[in-house]
């Protein structure tokens, strides 16, 4: 009977954390944030600053200031001028042996998820890797590179295997085409699995449970 007790005690107890758990660490994550975006304000002179201005501070303008300064730098880097000064301090990180291997390899990444253009990180699909019975989820960045192409005379796609649970680093691989199966998961449900170690998978039915699904390498 005690033991009963203790166990649902246990089982409510740990429903009680899955609730508030999450909450508090989403709403401790954005604080944070905040807080750091408010650090922007310290750029001010002090005479200028909301607080010195009005008599007392205000949560969330350091926030507003770093969309502000996000849209003014993304205007002048879009410029001709603008390219010339990024090529130039990227030229100066390049020769820094540390900072240029963690500043290319973020720089890459982020390149592929936020960039619009072509099909570039927008596919998630599933390979056979390291070896066969073995499977990989990898993100699909470019198709038809021509070269890889002609040498194989086989239709190449290229993509990206991410590391666990670090996905800003990974390898390139050019993969046959049929080798490789599309799955339905967003681009983000799929970084959410990397990063968790597999422990966040997205949920997931098959719009017809009786028909035979494709396995990479399978022929059509």
């Amino acid at each position: 009977m005690t033991t009963g007790i203790f166990a649902l005690i246990r089982r409510y107890f740990v429903a009680g954390l899955l609730v508030w758990v999450p909450i508090g660490v989403t709403v401790f994550i954005f604080r944070l944030l905040l807080s750091l975006m408010d650090q922007l304000l310290f750029w001010l002179p002090r005479q200028y600053r909301p607080d010195e201005l009005l008599g007392f501070p205000i949560p969330g303008l350091g926030a507003i200031l770093a969309i502000l300064l996000l849209l003014v730098t993304g205007m002048l880097g879009a410029n001709f001028f603008g390219r010339r000064l990024v090529a130039f301090y990227e030229s100066v990180l390049a020769r820094i042996p540390l900072v240029r291997s963690v500043y290319g390899s973020v720089k890459h990444f982020a390149e592929m998820v936020l960039s619009d253009s072509g099909t570039s990180f927008k596919k998630v699909l599933l390979i056979e890797y390291p070896r066969t019975g073995l499977y990989s989820i990898v993100f699909q960045t470019s198709d038809n590179p021509a070269e890889v192409q002609a040498r194989t005379g086989e239709e190449i796609i290229t993509v990206f295997l991410p590391t666990t649970p670090n996905p800003t680093s990974g390898f390139m691989l050019f993969v046959p085409k049929d080798a490789a199966v599309e799955l339905e998961m967003s681009v983000e449900e799929a970084l959410k699995m990397v990063v968790s170690l597999g422990v966040v998978a997205p949920r997931w039915a098959a719009l017809y449970p009786d028909r035979k699904l494709a396995r990479p390498g399978a022929s059509p």
